[in-house]
């Protein structure tokens, strides 16, 4: 019988790498059963480490509602992750994470059940422990922001929606690493304000502890993104600081008369106060796309920056920063001459467009991006990165697209 199973259970780890599934798991911790719900896309095989997104509900809600609210399996379609949605226990009556705060008297260590699930994952399934993410609605977001100060050695990045700190998270931080953050919040929203109260730090107050611990540019970019749909009563201003330890950033979707909301959520169009200019879970995968835990990464190399001597080249923001259509990149060489390439590249790492490939004098050099790749066709708004790249010197900026 014994033997019959472990038959049974290999068949069931091949279809695997065959088939979409969404898998109803559960685990033992401290004495209780804790319940997941784990979405594996078709493109899984197990021969090679993928990225995990942990993805938490929200206060009351639950872990098959969020599957749906916050949608993420699409994306993992094509990109390849695996996203586990653990589900809450409930206290009082209601579904919730312990993330001090309100929540008064909860007795659940909801930090070692997420260690002790990533750890049962990691053992059946081929993770990559240095990209392991968490994002979540409401309390979710609360509970990924508790995960980063408390887990910090198993987390390399967070996105909170419609979440906060709360005083005991805030007080307790003890995070490992520098680590790259999004918040999205609505200044309108009356679930968890803005401004704070006293289970809830302000939402501002959160975003400058990041950008402190971090190291950020204090100044940040501010970037109105275009009002798509303007019939949802809300826009949206895209607050970056950049260039922090690791290359790390801390990005804030402040959603201008916005609510309590997942934006451009699909699970029902038209919810009240809900912005649909943006896909959250699309911003949120491109964010975290760029990142392991030891911060800026890039499958095709680009970094941050890496001065290989001691001869000084420089790679000048570009102006003006956003843009459109076009953009000046202006850089000095110091050596007497030097090969030089300049390309751009988009938030997956994919080079789009080659501007420079060719020996230059030293002094300053400025060139002139339209928008456009390789092929002579216009490029969609984001975010790219353009890289300077010499036989002693290498630097990466970041600029924004917008149309």
């Amino acid at each position: 019988m014994k033997q019959l199973v472990i038959i049974l259970f290999l068949i069931g780890l091949s279809t695997l790498c065959f088939a979409q599934q969404t898998i109803y798991g559960s685990i033992t911790h401290d004495e209780m059963l804790r319940e997941y719900i784990l979405y594996i896309p078709a493109n899984y095989t197990g021969n090679s480490p993928v990225p995990l997104i942990l993805n938490f509900h929200g206060y009351n809600q639950t872990a098959d509602y969020q599957m749906e609210y916050g949608d993420f399996r699409s994306i993992a379609d094509s990109s390849g992750f695996l996203i586990v949605h653990p589900q809450g226990t409930l206290f009082q009556g209601i579904t919730h994470w312990n993330v001090g705060g309100w929540i008064i008297g909860s007795p659940i260590d909801d930090v070692g059940f997420t260690e002790a699930l990533l750890d049962s994952l990691s053992s059946d399934f081929s993770i990559d422990s240095t990209r392991i993410y968490s994002t979540g609605f409401s309390n979710g977001g609360y509970m990924s922001f508790l995960l980063v100060c408390q887990l910090s050695d198993r987390i390399a990045a967070i996105a909170s929606v419609a979440g906060s700190m709360t005083p005991e998270t805030l007080s307790n931080s003890n995070p490992q690493h520098p680590t790259p953050i999004i918040q999205m919040h609505g200044d309108s929203d009356t679930v968890v304000p803005y401004n704070g109260t006293w289970w809830s730090e302000p939402i501002e107050d959160v975003i400058q502890y990041w950008v402190g611990y971090n190291n950020c540019n204090a100044t940040p970019t501010i970037t109105e993104l275009p009002d798509i749909d303007p019939n949802d009563g809300s826009t949206i201003e895209l607050i970056a600081y950049d260039e922090g330890d690791n290359g790390v950033s801390v990005e804030h979707y402040k959603v201008i008369d916005g609510g309590h909301s997942w934006p451009g959520t699909t699970y029902e169009y038209g919810l009240p106060y809900t912005n649909y200019d943006i896909n959250a879970s699309e911003e949120i995968w491109n964010f975290f796309s760029r990142y392991d835990i030891n911060g800026l990464i890039n499958p095709v190399g680009i970094e941050v920056s890496n001065e290989i001597t001691s001869v000084k080249f420089e790679l000048s923001q570009n102006y003006p920063n956003p843009f459109n259509p076009e953009t000046t990149i202006s850089f000095s060489v110091t050596q007497t001459s030097s090969f030089v390439t300049l390309n751009i590249y988009n938030i997956k790492g994919q080079q789009v467009k080659q501007l420079i490939s060719e020996q230059l004098p030293a002094g300053q050099h400025s060139v002139i991006w339209n928008g456009k790749d390789d092929n002579g066709k216009f490029v969609s708004t984001g975010i790219y990165f353009y890289k300077l790249k010499t036989e002693n010197f290498e630097k990466t900026r970041k600029m924004i697209l917008l149309k």
